[in-house]
Parts: C-alpha cells; sequence; structure tokens
C-alpha cells in the first residue's frame, strides 16, 4: 500500500512539474500592468519583464521613482503616476492603461503597491493608523483591480495579488495582517467569479524579504510613534522594558530577512508566463518551513508559539 501511495505522491509531482514548465505564447504581445514600481518587488518585476519582452505598464507614486526606472529598461516599457488610496488617481491610470492597450485587453495586473507601518500592539494604535494601511493594502487593491478588470477579462488574462504569509498568520497587531488577510479573501472570492470567464487569479504570498515594506528603520520609527502617543495607562500596562524588547525582536528581523527578491518576482513572472499557474506561491524559506506550516496548526499551538517569542507586558498576569 505505501509503495502505491509513494508511487502516486511522484507521479502527481511529475506531472505538475510537465505542466507547470508549458509557457503561454505570444508574450511579446502582452500587456501587463504593475502597481508599486518604485522599489522592491515591483521595481524588480518589470525590469524582469521587460528583459523578457514583455510590454510592461509601469505605475509609480513618485516621478523619481518612474524617471529612475525608464533608465533602467527599454523603450517598450512605460510608466504613469498611481496613488492607489485616491480614486481619481486609480482612474485616470485606468484609461492611461486602456489606451495602452487597445483590443488586445489587459494580459496582467500585478497588484504589489503596499505599506506596512504603524505596526505596533492594537492598543497602542488609533482607527487612522489602521485606516492607514488598509487604504493602501487592501482597499487600493480592491479599487485598482475593479477598475481594470474589463480590460483583464477581454484578454482572458490574469490577476497576480501580492499578500503575505501574514495573511496566513497574523503574528503582530495593527492593519499590515489585516489587510494581507483581507488580500486573501478578495482574491479567493474574486479567483471563483473570474474562472467563468478564462481569467486565473494567483496569489504570492512571500516570507521576509529585504525591501521598504520591511525596513527596519520604518518599523522602529513607527513602533516608537505609536508608544508615544499611546495614554499613560498603555504605558504603565506595557511598561518601559516591553517596549525595549519589542524594539529588540524587529531588530532580530534583519537576521531573517532575505536579500534575494527574485525568489519572489520568479513567482510573479511564473504566475504570469505559465500555461498552468499555481493559486499561490509562498516564496522564501521562512514561508515554506516555518509559517506555512504554522497556519495549518491549531489555534492553541500558534498562540503558545506567540506567546514563546514575544516580550510580556509589566502588568501581565
Amino acid at each position: 500500500m505505501w509503495l502505491y501511495l509513494a508511487v502516486l505522491v511522484v507521479l502527481y509531482y511529475l506531472l505538475r512539474w510537465y505542466r507547470e514548465r508549458q509557457v503561454v505564447s505570444h508574450l511579446q504581445d502582452k500587456f501587463v500592468f504593475i502597481t508599486g514600481c518604485d522599489s522592491g518587488f515591483g521595481n524588480l518585476l518589470a525590469r524582469q519583464l521587460d528583459l523578457r519582452g514583455l510590454r510592461v505598464l509601469a505605475a509609480c507614486l513618485t516621478e523619481q521613482g518612474a524617471e529612475q526606472l525608464r533608465k533602467q529598461t527599454s523603450d517598450r516599457l512605460q510608466t504613469v503616476i498611481l496613488d492607489v488610496t485616491k480614486t481619481d488617481s486609480v482612474a485616470a491610470a485606468t484609461k492611461w492603461v486602456k489606451e495602452h492597450v487597445g483590443d488586445r485587453g489587459l494580459w496582467g495586473l500585478v497588484n504589489n503597491a503596499g505599506i506596512s507601518t504603524p505596526t505596533a500592539p492594537n492598543e497602542w494604535l488609533t482607527k487612522q493608523d489602521f485606516m492607514k494601511i488598509l487604504d493602501v493594502n487592501l482597499l487600493g487593491v480592491i479599487d485598482v483591480t475593479l477598475s481594470v478588470l474589463p480590460l483583464v477579462r477581454k484578454a482572458r488574462g490574469r490577476v497576480v495579488n501580492v499578500s503575505s504569509i501574514m495573511g496566513r498568520v497574523a503574528l503582530f497587531g495593527g492593519g499590515y495582517c489585516m489587510s494581507k488577510y483581507g488580500v486573501e479573501a478578495f482574491s479567493d472570492s474574486l479567483r471563483r467569479e473570474l474562472s467563468y470567464f478564462g481569467v486565473k487569479v494567483v496569489m504570492i504570498e512571500p516570507g521576509y524579504f529585504s525591501t521598504n515594506v520591511t525596513s527596519l528603520k520604518a518599523f522602529s520609527q513607527g513602533l516608537q510613534a505609536s508608544w508615544n502617543q499611546t495614554s499613560p495607562e498603555i504605558k504603565e500596562l506595557y511598561g518601559e522594558k516591553f517596549m525595549a524588547n519589542f524594539m529588540k525582536s524587529i531588530n532580530s528581523l534583519e537576521t531573517t530577512c532575505c536579500q534575494d527578491l527574485s525568489l519572489v518576482t520568479n513567482c510573479m513572472e511564473h504566475a504570469l508566463t505559465a500555461c498552468h499557474p499555481r493559486t499561490r506561491y509562498s516564496p522564501g524559506w521562512d514561508a515554506k518551513f516555518i509559517y506555512l506550516p504554522m497556519s495549518y496548526l491549531p489555534s492553541f499551538l500558534v498562540d503558545l508559539m506567540v506567546y514563546w517569542r514575544n516580550p510580556q507586558p509589566a502588568k501581565a498576569l
């Protein structure tokens, strides 16, 4: 029996390997719209797809980011300024994309733009702190997707949403994990709805990678600002020692952050160019061997692991 099971497993992975090697034809004629191309994953993906010959439409938040990207790529790549939190900016970018793709439609949409701060224990934060992250990471993804969806449907293309392994396991407070859980839910429902029209929806769930989103300086400054704005009662509950230990745990992330961003962009590229992309990609050793397995464990075990890792408040029972 075990032999038959082993054979079935081997056959399954051989079949998956074969299917995933099949590449979409006429890639040079396909347009891909990427948000958040000033730096990080979006910037590298734009350059990577440009080298492969695709027609990249890169959205940047700043003109400086757009100019730097144009200097590093071919004349095929076009840039547009986009703030995903502003509906008029999204509408203008959608009109710009439609003018470029014409009757061919949009083969790929990559929702990559995102932020991660302020991140802190929930009681340290205000409603506006949560809204700041949700506005970019979730509502921005929804707004951009719904705006260009007719163009993607026309091409029977792909929607690639950059989630996070924190969309499976909420390890800290603030809007980041919440926003990524929301992206997961939005992507799941969208995938099922669009499958009737030949559109594939893919999620990228990276672990910790060294980008502006995981900037230790930004994390530390955001944490300090959140601590400074809390009430005296909250400061007394948690204590200065908690704050110092929390800061140390954030700084320790530097040793686990992966520097090779291509591990993520290669997954994005495969999602856009393979005939049979996966529903989810989890690049990074920590995603595959720590956080992904954690997401399948009983909640009480995950809670114990988080308690063990995190500092305790001064007034903890």
